[in-house]
């Protein structure tokens, strides 16, 4: 790991073989200043800076609850399963009643369940839906949490928990938090139940609501997924002219362009403007998007091109094994 490695350096220079003491006697204050670095690095897509500092934290604050749960945020977005897994755990037995721990478990066991066999996969979703249902009860206001639930809700068969009935009883709940969010809810429970005409009205209304990104990415993404690709497209450009922040919503956008094989220089284009934005955010963190605009890049022969993207995300996240694959495939 990073920090052993960082630590076996230090102790073949004798005037620093101190150091180790020195995390043990670490303040509060510095661990809690480690956290809040980890954080803006876990926002920006710098993985191994951010697990570097939360495990400095943790050696002088084993049971800080904010760093296991940030490590496990960490692990999570390179899709190291179990250390996700492990330290979400850890953050969930310390401080059991914090909702965004219940959540980040629920997501790292789900994580989990798409990475084993389908068996074991029955029994990580039933894990999975106790945690954001525990997530939700905790704090009412949890708007990530209900809208996690409700999705589980809708996409989970009834044998791990999951229903349509479950998911259209959270409608009022979401309603008093996110309009636009109910109506997305409703959409879904539609488009499961195979009336699309509802569903695309509901993703309407979600607009309506709130005239954000966000909706018509939601909206685009229907269209794409019943092969309507002209008003996928018309939807997602939508959401561009209404992201004026360069945020997590490009990248979507990019996503759903590149599954409907559409217009791959317009998701290149996106993913570049995302990577230059200061609103890089752990939802799309910018080591997969360098994967991501290097597998474009190949696609279309840029094969220098590729490997100095799949270079750049193994800069900010060593140990992401997708970068090391994409790199050794061209």
């Amino acid at each position: 790991m990073i920090m052993l490695r960082h630590l076996r350096a230090l102790r073949r220079c004798s005037r620093l073989c101190l150091f180790p003491l020195l995390l043990v006697q670490m303040s509060p204050a510095a661990a809690l200043a480690d956290t809040a670095g980890a954080n803006a690095a876990i926002q920006a897509g710098r993985a191994d800076d951010a697990v570097h500092l939360l495990q400095t934290a943790l050696s002088s604050e084993p049971r800080n609850p904010k760093a296991h749960q940030l490590l496990c945020r960490a692990y999570y977005e390179q899709e190291l399963v179990d250390a996700a897994v492990h330290e979400c755990e850890t953050a969930v037995a310390i401080a059991p009643n914090d909702s965004s721990n219940q959540l980040w478990m629920a997501k790292a066991y789900g994580q989990q369940a798409s990475r084993v066999n389908l068996i074991a996969a029955f029994a990580l979703a039933r894990r999975v839906r106790a945690a954001f249902e525990q997530a939700a009860r905790l704090d009412p206001n949890n708007l990530e949490a209900i809208v996690d639930l409700g999705h589980f809700y809708v996409d989970a068969p009834g044998v791990v928990g999951g229903g349509l009935d479950k998911a259209q009883a959270l409608h009022d709940r979401l309603q008093a938090l996110s309009g636009a969010n109910a109506h997305t809810l409703l959409a879904m429970i539609a488009d499961k139940k195979g009336d699309t005409a509802t569903a695309e009205a509901e993703f309407q209304h979600a607009i309506e609501a709130a005239n954000t990104p966000e909706a018509y990415i939601d909206l685009g993404n229907f269209y794409q997924l019943h092969q309507r690709y002209a008003e996928a497209e018309a939807a997602l450009q939508s959401a561009i002219r209404q992201d004026r922040a360069h945020d997590q919503s490009l990248v979507d956008a990019a996503s759903i362009l590149t599954a409907a094989h559409r217009n791959p220089q317009l998701a290149e284009q996106l993913l570049r403007e995302y990577l230059a934005s200061p609103a890089k955010s752990e939802e799309a963190p910018a080591f997969r998007v360098h994967v991501q605009l290097g597998m474009l890049l190949a696609a279309d022969g840029d094969k220098p091109g590729a490997r100095r993207e799949y270079g750049a995300a193994l800069a900010l996240a060593s140990q992401y094994a997708a970068a090391k694959t994409a790199l050794e495939k061209l």
